[in-house]
């Protein structure tokens, strides 16, 4: 499946990219993030365990159990805070 990958704030500076176009096989959320995760580098810094970030697909925040489809536009950011 293809899925359309967006990143925000933080991610997108140190990953040097604001969008991607990814061809993937995995079913969940959290098959994705230990994709990306296996990248290595700031990918595994940024989205081990225990480091804060979101994921949304479709504009709705989920947990990483979602399942995904062909399509999904899934977007990563850290915790946002108001003030």
């Amino acid at each position: 499946m293809h899925l359309q990958l967006l990143y925000f704030a933080r991610l997108r500076d140190v990953f040097g990219l604001s969008s991607e176009t990814l061809a993937f096989s995995g079913l969940t959320v959290a098959d994705l993030v230990a994709h990306l995760h296996s990248r290595g580098g700031h990918w595994a810094s940024e989205l081990g365990h225990g480091k804060p970030f979101r994921i949304a697909v479709n504009h709705n925040v989920v947990p990483q159990t979602t399942p995904l489809k062909e399509g999904d536009e899934v977007a990563i950011f850290p915790p946002v805070t108001g003030g």
